[in-house]
């Protein structure tokens, strides 16, 4: 049995967002995924923290917490920002939906989440901030039977 933990906390700059993904993705490394399976988390990461940059703290200062929990071959991925928070959770996760068409976003970040991910939980609180939990159990050399 597997069982570890990371956390990191990064400043809301854009600039970050690539480095928190490298950094998920090498911890998760460990689990033997296959390139796509890599890429998947790399991607949902990707968008959950450019939300929390974008969305949670609106271009103001804010650090973004990145926790990663590995038990046996399933990772709990949670990405979490204490910035605006989201008005309506529902709204916000409707593909296309965007509250910045102004940055020309596509509005597609949770939607890119869910299909990466084999589940995604959101809560968030007006004024308090956002939390994403995502998690993705992987088909490991360590767990296939030949």
């Amino acid at each position: 049995m597997i069982t570890n933990k990371m956390r990191l906390e990064i400043d809301a700059k854009s600039e970050n967002e690539s480095f928190a993904r490298t950094v998920v993705a090498a911890f998760v490394a460990r689990l033997d995924p296959t390139l796509e399976e890599l890429n998947d988390v790399k991607t949902a990461v990707s968008e959950a923290v450019t939300n929390a940059i974008i969305h949670g703290y609106n271009e103001m200062k804010g650090t973004v917490y990145i926790s990663c929990l590995i038990d046996k071959n399933t990772v709990l991925i949670q990405i979490e920002d204490h910035g605006i928070g989201i008005e309506d959770i529902g709204k916000a996760m409707e593909p296309l939906y965007t509250s910045k068409p102004d940055l020309e976003r596509s509005g597609m970040g949770f939607t890119v989440m869910e299909a990466f991910m084999d589940s995604i939980n959101v809560t968030s609180n007006i004024g308090k901030g956002t939390l994403i939990t995502m998690k993705k159990t992987f088909d490991s050399i360590h767990n296939r039977v030949d």
